[in-house]
């Protein structure tokens, strides 16, 4: 199930632990980012070994619209990560709500 702008926000004003991942490109991140760890799409499949022992914890995964990280999400999912989540919208309807 992918989440929507204000879940996320709750879950950062909470400071609730999951893994947050940025898949837009360096120039993106630096104009506008929500803190996340920043691996570009193209280098998803490169890191997936650091996150072995973590496939079955919540991953948000967010782009500037939503459809890279959507790929990101299959790709993870197809790893056998179990609970990957698209940030719908991705920073553009984060920044037009906040």
């Amino acid at each position: 199930m992918d989440i929507k702008i204000d879940e996320l926000k709750q879950k950062l004003d909470s400071k609730e632990e999951f893994i947050f991942i940025d898949v837009r490109e360096p120039h993106e991140y630096e104009e506008f980012n929500l803190g996340a760890k920043l691996i570009p799409l193209g280098e998803i499949m490169k890191v997936v070994n650091d996150y072995e022992d973590q496939k079955d914890q919540e991953i948000v995964v967010h782009c500037r619209s939503g459809a890279r990280s959507g790929m990101a999400k299959t790709l993870l999912t197809e790893a056998g990560f179990q609970n990957v989540r698209n940030l719908e919208g991705g920073v553009l309807a984060w920044q037009d709500k906040f």
